[in-house]
């Protein structure tokens, strides 16, 4: 059962908790909160703390600010003791000032998305593999692309500096209320991944957020600097989130399972598959949301490039693991750590359901190498490429109307308006690769 605000309020009480931390996401991912103090948990509790939310990227103009933070009760953390006053965190859903849902709040977009899933009779799963990086800052603070260390994966300490940050990150999380399955050291120097059990598309979209703030946090606290940046290092592997996605029917079966089926698939599955291949472009530009995250979609850095399905092979967009049963799940790779996580678990959905509704048919899977292909090979099996760069992607989004439909027409005008804005401030600047290449020569 959902708590009720006296359960909250009873275990703000026993935890001793001094400020509670109304947190809320933009339409880019960034979080943000409101903090109150004890004397005003009450008014908190009911959703009736009010913000400017003129201030905030894509929400409303400054004639229309007034907004209120409506609390998931069942969200609360609690975080561990530091210093004098305990701290708590709720994730919240924004209003406008008559209650009603805020067409701009990303949380509210998975949510009308969540709602459609259930009306064909599924729970959507996700669960996501978020690395990052860490970097060492200058004596006055400043974030350097300096690695801590010069660690392979899974490599151990002396080899990899950030492990005791590491740590420290997964007893947080765990005594948030977490449940850690891995943390390793990834490929690149620097890089890491900790990876956290799979739950409900909303209930990860929310750890996500809460993870995020809790790696950074850590990382600040060891005098390192923590990026979920795609490919801030050039010559070394990007850090991608690949996001593993099934659904349950009413009855808590796996939908994707069927022993009987092809590949050990449901026909449930296969189409879901097709969905997410038939709008990988648009799809695109809402999961690799900035410019740097087409510098990771490049072939031989283990990120997927071709719009294609593998059992296990890996150089595909998206690959179906090996195990089944309850376990049966689609694991999409082309994702990254800088997208918001409510708009991309809401747009893979949405795209999924598309093909169970129009019962797409993924083709064969491609179980070769596909970076290994010639063109020529890729044509015959008609694997098709992911957009090159932000701005191709988001004109796929601009002709998507399904993909569009789940962001919402509020939240679709202003992310799109943003990304041409940086495309276009991108392609202004003269960037030192320029300076060095042409300087000299013309």
């Amino acid at each position: 059962m959902p708590r009720t605000e006296k359960e909250v309020r009873d275990i703000l009480a026993e935890e001793k908790v001094r400020f509670l931390r109304l947190v809320f996401s933009d339409i880019h991912g960034v979080i943000k909160n409101v903090e109150v103090p004890d004397s005003q948990f009450d008014k908190a509790l009911a959703g009736e703390i009010l913000f400017d939310g003129s201030s905030i990227e894509g929400f409303v103009r400054i004639q229309e600010s007034d907004m209120l933070l409506k609390p998931d009760l069942d969200s609360l953390r609690v975080f561990p003791q530091e210093g004098t006053d305990r701290v708590a965190m709720l994730i919240c859903d924004v209003a406008n000032p008559d209650g009603s849902p805020f067409a701009g709040d990303p949380r509210y977009a998975l949510r009308r998305t969540l709602e459609r899933a259930r009306a064909m009779g599924f729970e959507s799963m996700m669960g996501p593999e978020a690395e990052f990086f860490l970097f060492h800052r200058t004596a006055e603070g400043t974030a350097t692309t300096r690695t801590h260390d010069r660690g392979a994966y899974f490599d151990l300490a002396p080899v990899d500096a950030g492990e005791d940050a590491r740590r420290e990150i997964v007893n947080i999380l765990e005594q948030m209320g977490f449940e850690v399955e891995a943390a390793h050291h990834e490929v690149a120097p620097g890089q890491h991944e900790i990876d956290f059990k799979y739950a409900d598309a909303l209930t990860t979209a929310d750890n996500l957020l809460v993870f995020r703030h809790v790696v950074r946090k850590v990382a600040l606290k060891f005098g390192l600097h923590a990026t979920f940046m795609p490919k801030p290092l050039f010559g070394e592997n990007g850090s991608g989130m690949h996001v593993h996605q099934s659904l349950f029917d009413r009855e808590g079966r796996n939908a994707f399972d069927d022993p009987e089926g092809e590949y050990g698939l449901s026909r449930i599955a296969l189409s879901y598959i097709g969905g997410i291949l038939d709008h990988a472009k648009a799809i695109c530009a809402v999961t690799n949301p900035t410019v740097n995250s087409f510098k990771r979609l490049v072939p031989g850095y283990e990120a997927p490039t071709n719009i294609a399905w593998s059992e296990r092979n890996r150089s595909p967009l998206a690959r179906v693991p090996a195990r089944r049963g309850v376990a049966t799940r689609v694991e999409v790779r082309m994702p990254d750590p800088s997208c918001n996580p409510y708009l991309a678990f809401g747009v893979m959905l949405r795209a999924g359901l598309d093909g169970i509704e129009r019962n797409l048919d993924p083709g064969p899977p491609v179980n070769k190498d596909i970076f290994r292909m010639s063109d020529r090979e890729k044509k015959r099996l008609k694997i098709d490429n992911l957009p090159p760069d932000l701005y191709a992607a988001v004109r796929a989004l601009q002709k998507d109307k399904v993909i569009l439909d789940a962001l919402g027409e509020h939240i679709a005008t202003h992310f799109i308006e943003g990304k041409l804005r940086e495309w276009q401030e991108y392609i202004t600047i003269v960037h030192p690769w320029e300076v060095e290449r042409y300087l000299q020569t013309f």
